[in-house]
């Protein structure tokens, strides 16, 4: 019986064999190359395509920018309502401030649709800027087509109602801002000041710089919801110091004293967003012996390695005194840019963008340097909506 089941086992294993190698001849044919339908590989999720950031897109427009347009970006000047559409189109500026004098006159409606002429005029969008202080600062609320009574101080609004009445008034003030077309408010002011007698004290909180820090967060946290953009001053900090619109200010104060004070509010507004920081006139001798901290190289650098500020820095109004009277209109703004500054507030832009072309053709500005502060304004631009982040 052994003997029959021997040989029918090798039958049996060499015909399943024959079997299992014809099955796969047939499977290897029908297998054709070109036939299969493979899957592509699945994108993991860093590879997705991912939309540009906020910094490649400003680049990206800047490159299709003249050097007149950028250089035209890099100033914040004082709307001259006659001329402020050709303005607009021969100069290109970055923004407008607008004053009293300019909305005098208007209706909510008649100053929205001005602003709107203004928007439609620029290529870029403009910053739409005011100084809407409250208190002894007021641009628009001082007239009662817009508010029925001016904005109060923050001193006289913390007196009432502390923070809470901060944060509804700022909210009020973002509001009516917002239905005109602006959208940028020049504040808050961070000046530490508790003595009534310094020039400053009525436009500042009034508090310590740890109740100042408080305020200046809470305003600028209020300002960022809403959508208005904000600007930190008077870097470094004004102090006791004479008025700057009137004549030049020497701060005598150490370095200490503003490292233990007054930088206390900017940091807290820097940390909790702010777009802008707005430069002082005054000659800080603890910082630079000669210059105005508005055209001091060694002001700007604080700001941005010490306190770590990387939006966009501007000068106040270059037509202040204190500057007209130490170095005169044409090459202010000059040795502002070249110091440091990305944006300049300036009343006589038709003498300062010339002045800032011929320093480029001449070797004392460069284009790569106008690009640094172009790329950070254009930025603000994007992140604020003035130039859709398309």
């Amino acid at each position: 019986m052994g003997q029959y089941r021997r040989p029918l086992f090798w039958v049996v294993f060499f015909a399943a064999l024959v079997l299992a190698v014809i099955g796969g001849v047939l499977v290897i044919c029908e297998e054709v190359p070109g036939d299969r339908q493979e899957e592509p590989p699945g994108k993991d999720a860093d590879e997705e395509e991912k939309p540009p950031t906020v910094e490649q897109l400003a680049r990206s427009i800047m490159e299709t920018m003249t050097l007149e347009e950028k250089v035209g970006q890099l100033f914040f000047v004082r709307c001259r309502k006659e001329t402020a559409i050709e303005d607009i189109e021969r100069y290109a500026p970055g923004g407008y401030v607008l004053f009293a004098r300019d909305v005098e006159g208007h209706t909510k409606d008649t100053l929205a649709s001005t602003i709107q002429g203004y928007q439609e005029a620029s290529k870029l969008g403009l910053l739409i800027g005011v100084d809407e202080e409250g208190g002894s600062v007021v641009r628009i609320s001082k007239y009662p087509e817009f508010r029925a009574e001016p904005f109060r101080s923050p001193q006289s609004l913390f007196e009432e109602g502390g923070f809470p009445l901060i944060v509804s008034d700022t909210k009020e003030k973002n509001a009516l801002l917002k239905s005109l077309g602006f959208n940028v408010n020049l504040v808050p002011v961070c000046d530490v000041s508790t003595d009534p007698s310094d020039y400053i004290h009525k436009r500042s909180f009034g508090k310590d710089a740890g109740e100042t820090a408080e305020y200046v967060r809470t305003v600028v946290e209020a300002m960022n919801s809403d959508g208005i953009g904000c600007v930190l001053k008077h870097f470094p900090g004004y102090g006791n110091n004479a008025d700057t619109h009137k004549g030049m200010a020497i701060d005598e104060r150490s370095y200490d004293s503003f490292v233990n004070s007054d930088f206390i509010p900017f940091q807290a507004g820097i940390d909790a967003g702010a777009a802008s920081v707005l430069v002082s006139h005054n000659i800080v001798k603890s910082m630079d012996e000669n210059l105005p901290a508005s055209l001091s190289p060694a002001v700007y650098e604080i700001l941005r390695t010490e306190l770590g500020f990387e939006g966009v820095v501007m000068t106040d109004d270059l037509a202040m005194d204190a500057i007209k009277k130490y170095i005169g209109d044409e090459m202010s703004a000059v040795l502002a840019i070249k110091a440091g500054s990305d944006l300049i507030l300036s009343s006589d832009f038709d003498i300062q963008i010339p002045a800032v072309l011929a320093a480029i053709e001449g070797g004392t500005l460069t284009e790569e340097r106008i690009d640094k502060s172009v790329e950070r304004i254009l930025i603000w631009k994007l992140r604020s909506g003035i130039i859709p982040a398309e």
